[in-house]
């Protein structure tokens, strides 16, 4: 489903970047295997590239679809982006150097986090008995 989603958005990109002009389609390539894993790529000529693959992997209760793929395009800007990405059970894991990364953790929430996981939690009655 993400995949369907994912190529409609690169699609729109195609026809937002010059509303009414047709964009040629320089290369396109798509293949289904009885098995139920795929692959389809194409690139059009105002260079926008897309590729993906994707294979069932067994799961419980039904089988799960695994996704991998990418694709970039120049910005309005001139900037070329490019995303790489893996769609399955835990959701759509995108990477690219244009996407926000949150920040480094503060050392002291580092050494808080370790006090943590080495020294499980004590109920709060436990705490306070006998006070």
């Amino acid at each position: 489903m993400e995949s369907v989603i994912l190529l409609l958005f690169i699609m729109g990109l195609t026809f937002a970047q010059n509303p009414g002009q047709e964009i040629k389609i320089l290369k396109q390539e798509s293949d289904i295997s009885p098995d139920g894993s795929y692959q389809w790529s194409y690139e059009t000529e105002n260079k926008i590239q897309a590729q993906e693959t994707g294979q069932l992997k067994p799961g419980s209760p039904e089988p799960i679809l695994e996704a991998q793929g990418s694709f970039s395009y120049v910005a309005d800007d001139g900037t070329p982006i490019s995303v790489q990405y893996v769609a399955n059970e835990l959701g759509f894991q995108p990477q690219g150097e244009h996407l926000p990364t949150p920040p480094p953790i503060p050392p002291a929430i580092q050494r808080a986090l370790k006090y943590i996981e080495a020294n499980p939690q004590v109920k709060i009655e436990e705490r306070f008995k006998g006070q």
